[in-house]
């Protein structure tokens, strides 16, 4: 089925923003709550979202066969468990509807009061009910960068990491769309010189600058995906905020790695991009540095030219500082070879299964994707706008993450991931 949904040069009749992230070509899917208090899946174009459940309703996707409420859940995972051949033809089907040159829906405006709702109108839920999350450690500057600080410079890659992609089984409870503020985490830390561990707040409290996949239902259990079929199985890909309390982390995570260092929250962005709108944006990744075992060995361009940015805003500070500019493409390992290698095993996936990407860091100090290195594990901290400084993320900081790609003919973004830091919660 061709994607009618990416033409460039398609326009709408709506009244959208120059530049903006959401322009006709994109069609993100999300879960927003109405003004009405219902929860309905909904799509985007520039400042306006959209009722799927009620532009369902009112017969704009005849001939499409849908059930007749797969738009009125509270997450997409029915949906996306539909398949590709789904995704498209609604994506189509919505690209054709908001075309300025069909008038059916543009000039019924009783139909127009009913679909569309302004931003300030509605509230972002999450997306999908996350079954499962994986976290990788995909990006071979970040991995370096850690390795240097925490071990021998000269050998700062573990020995299996050119050949897999690295990756852990995270806490999927504590997942939790952009807006939605955390609290500082607590627990063991051992200090400096230190033989004994002592409790309380965490003190090195750090962001994660990841993107990550959704997964429809792939494979039944036992049953391997391929590496050159793993984009079937992908129905689009998020911002992620991998929250990480240092200190906490680096006491436990000998011998069996993350735990409640990682696992008191993680931030998403609310509208998910579906691969095929990303289409246009393929690009080649990172050429292996070690020869790879056939299972692992993809074809084609299998990454993606996102542009990446991380900022802080301090509270009650109306100015943000850009702390990191990155992207996508300096991946090492790629979603299809994180696929394959997370079901050569057996592993099932399921709809609604979220795997991130790991720390995205690129070449350069301003591209590196996290606290620990951006200000070197506290030796170089980061001046704000304010003239502050920060070695790590402070209460009351909003930590705000973007990411768009960008050609001569269309712009696809993402929106942003937003979350405050509250202080340690007491009873």
């Amino acid at each position: 089925m061709s994607l009618e949904a990416n033409n460039p040069n398609r326009e709408t009749w709506l009244d959208i923003p120059e530049n903006t992230d959401f322009p006709i070509q994109n069609i993100p899917f999300g879960v927003f709550l109405t003004r009405d208090d219902i929860i309905t899946i909904g799509t985007r174009i520039g400042d306006y979202a959209i009722d799927l459940g009620a532009l369902h309703q009112l017969g704009y996707f005849d001939g499409i066969p849908l059930t007749d409420d797969i738009f009125l859940q509270d997450t997409l995972n029915d949906f996306i468990a539909d398949g590709r051949k789904t995704w498209r033809s609604v994506r189509n089907r919505i690209a054709e509807i908001f075309d300025k040159n069909n008038d059916a829906l543009k000039s019924n405006e009783e139909h127009r009061k009913i679909i569309l709702f302004t931003l300030d109108e509605i509230e972002m839920q999450m997306p999908v009910q996350v079954g499962d999350y994986t976290d990788f450690y995909s990006s071979k500057e970040h991995a370096t960068n850690v390795g240097k600080m925490f071990r021998d410079p000269d050998n700062a890659l573990l020995p299996n990491w050119l050949h897999m992609p690295v990756g852990y089984h995270g806490r999927s409870s504590s997942i939790v769309p952009s807006g939605i503020p955390l609290h500082r985490p607590q627990g063991q830390k051992l200090p400096k010189g230190a033989d004994k561990p002592i409790y309380g707040p965490s003190r090195l409290l750090d962001f994660e600058l990841e993107m990550a996949f959704v997964t429809t239902a792939g494979n039944h259990l036992g049953e391997p995906i391929r590496v050159n079929e793993a984009e079937e199985y992908i129905f689009g890909m998020v911002l992620f905020n991998d929250w990480s309390a240092r200190d906490i982390q680096k006491w436990e995570y000998v011998p069996l790695g993350p735990f409640l260092g990682k696992n008191f929250g993680s931030s998403v962005s609310p509208w998910i991009v579906t691969l095929d709108a990303l289409e246009p944006f393929r690009t080649e990744g990172p050429k292996p540095e070690q020869e790879l075992l056939p299972y692992l060995q993809s074809e084609g361009k299998k990454s993606y030219d996102i542009d990446l940015e991380v900022a802080i805003r301090p509270d009650k500070e109306p100015e943000e500082t850009v702390v990191s500019r990155s992207n996508f493409k300096y991946m090492y390992w790629n979603m299809s070879q994180q696929l394959a290698h997370h079901t050569v095993n057996g592993c099932n996936i399921n709809s609604g299964d979220m795997l991130a990407s790991g720390t995205i860091s690129g070449p350069t100090p301003d591209s590196y994707g996290s606290m620990l290195e951006l200000s070197w594990r506290g030796s170089k901290p980061l001046k704000l706008k304010n003239g502050h400084e920060r070695k790590f993320i402070e209460d009351h900081d909003t930590v705000i993450m973007r990411a768009h790609c960008h050609n001569h003919e269309v712009r696809i973004g993402f929106g942003e991931v937003s979350t405050k830091i509250l202080p340690v919660f007491k009873d």
